[in-house]
């Protein structure tokens, strides 16, 4: 937000023409807003964010191309000062949780009240969320169902097999040996298993490995 003028600069994202000419004048009532630009596509809004340096996004999530969730990703990427506030229908409700991770900073129905809409975008200048009870809701669901990847996902096919090979009890010559490598490049695989999975030694490797499944009893 521009502290010498306290004005609010707005960038308008969305593919339907009148859905912009409607934000552009209700928001157009406000001393304190001016809109910079208007994009009807992702790839526009990226590119205009990162010229017109917007203090608020106003950031449809269905539109042709990147859509509103990559868009959101971009502009965090070349203009992170922004702050995006998603709008959007109750039909694309299913977007909310990738859009706060692409970055948003608040998500609201396009059923919003005028008057709740221009409270959201002064917050957002001021960098506070805004969140409405369906959407915490969606974003509690997802952290309940939301499994956590597994520290080994991480690793190599050859490093598994290291992986596997250590619980086993081999030795670096016994690896070589097994796989075919130069002990160099087991030494060097068993210190990236290590570095991957945060452990100290190759007993904790091994005991990862069986805590884990991934050694056939």
């Amino acid at each position: 937000m521009n502290e010498q003028t306290s004005v609010v600069k707005v960038l308008i994202v969305d593919d339907h023409t009148i859905v912009r000419q409607g934000l552009r004048a209700l928001l157009e009532t406000q001393p304190d807003f001016t809109i910079v630009a208007e994009a009807d596509t992702g790839e526009a809004a990226v590119e205009l964010a990162r010229d017109e340096r917007p203090d608020v996004v106003l950031m449809d999530v269905l539109m042709p191309g990147i859509g509103g969730v990559e868009a959101t990703r971009r502009i965090n990427a070349v203009h992170p000062q922004a702050h995006v506030v998603i709008l959007t229908s109750s039909s694309e409700e299913e977007h909310v949780v990738p859009a706060l991770r692409a970055g948003a900073l608040s998500y609201l129905s396009k059923a919003t009240s005028a008057t709740a809409l221009i409270d959201v975008v002064r917050r957002a200048a001021r960098g506070e969320a805004v969140l409405g009870p369906r959407v915490s809701a969606q974003i509690t669901r997802a952290l309940r169902t939301e499994r956590v990847r597994p520290l080994h996902a991480e690793l190599t096919a050859r490093e598994l097999d290291i992986l596997r090979l250590i619980a086993e009890g081999l030795t670096n010559a016994e690896m070589a040996a097994r796989l075919s490598l130069s002990e160099k490049t087991v030494k060097s695989h068993v210190s990236n298993v290590l570095a991957k999975l945060d452990l100290e030694d190759r007993t904790q490797a091994a005991v990862y490995a069986w805590r884990e499944g991934l050694v056939r009893r």
